[in-house]
């Protein structure tokens, strides 16, 4: 079963940077999917590996306890957010594209 090391995004409630996302996750991949059961309809699976998610302060400290314990892992690098710059100025522009409205 293959393990997925990466860094979760940041909440939508969050306003900056750091919160829970500065952590790195080690989550296994799904082996068998989800089933219904017949008599009370909850879903259900017999993987007790898709329960467990570990958490580590550093990257290297994910990939560490994955190569100790023997697992097979792939890491997912998270995307730095590209800041484009605006001014307030440019609210004002005379070449604005869009119209001005109060």
């Amino acid at each position: 079963m293959v393990a997925r090391i990466y860094r979760p995004a940041k909440s939508a409630m969050q306003s900056g940077r750091s919160g829970r996302s500065a952590d790195w996750i080690l989550e296994f991949a799904p082996e068998t999917r989800r089933e219904a059961d017949p008599l009370m309809g909850w879903t259900s699976s017999d993987d007790t590996r898709r329960q467990l998610r570990l958490t580590f302060a550093t990257k290297e400290e994910a990939v560490a306890y994955a190569t100790r314990e023997g697992i097979p892992f792939e890491i997912a690098e998270p995307r730095e957010r590209q800041l484009a710059p605006k001014a307030y100025a440019d609210n004002f522009r005379f070449d604005r594209v869009g119209r001005w409205t109060h």
